[in-house]
């Protein structure tokens, strides 16, 4: 059957049991992981955006625009995401995926014990908005460091936070979240005023 994605752990297990073969395509990983909802739709695409997948050029773009278009639909209030066909088809070699799940697992239960439901609120309706807009924030800055070496992870990192908080409708780690995204652009910021034409 299908699991049940409500944790770290719990993603990193689907993304491996549930697929297969040479390659997996973002099809593939989506219905490891569940499509119905969109906390673990963004814990999987901020998980991504910071494993060895990214070393196929062009994925740290990809993961963004696949981001802003979940966390637009949440900011839209769509109750269900929608994926265009064309990003479904999208493949990548599993053996990345596996590396990436393996070198997680060791974060994950430590993470994974301090999610509980707290200020759940804040991963319902109207506060929800407001936390996608994080996501569509992060995703934004995706696009100019993906210039810069392990710039895309700082975002990475937000996004997966925020699926991570939604996911567990925890309210605490949507704030870090926020505070992943705020560290993510004081670092544009810094690279930005050292560049010559900044």
């Amino acid at each position: 059957g299908m699991a049940k994605v409500n944790n770290l752990e719990s993603l990193l297990a689907s993304l491996t049991e549930c697929t297969s073969g040479e390659d997996v395509t973002v099809r593939d990983m989506l219905n490891a992981v569940g499509r119905r909802s969109y906390g673990p739709i963004l814990l999987l695409l901020g998980f991504i955006a910071i494993s060895p997948l990214t070393i196929i050029p062009g994925t740290s773009w990809i993961v963004a625009l696949l981001t802003l278009l979940i966390a637009g639909q949440i900011v839209l209030g769509r109750a269900f995401p929608w994926v265009p066909r064309r990003f479904l088809d999208i493949e990548f070699p599993r053996s990345a995926l596996v590396t990436g799940v393996e070198q997680a697992r060791k974060y994950a239960r430590p993470i994974d014990r301090v999610l509980k439901p707290r200020l759940s609120f804040l991963s319902r309706a109207p506060f929800i908005s407001l936390s996608a807009l994080v996501c569509v924030a992060a995703a934004l800055i995706t696009f100019p460091l993906g210039l810069v070496p392990f710039g895309p992870l700082l975002p990475g990192l937000a996004v997966l936070l925020f699926g991570l908080g939604l996911t567990a409708r925890d309210g605490v780690v949507l704030i870090g979240a926020v505070a992943g995204l705020a560290g993510a652009i004081w670092v544009l910021l810094r690279v930005w005023s050292a560049l010559p034409f900044g």
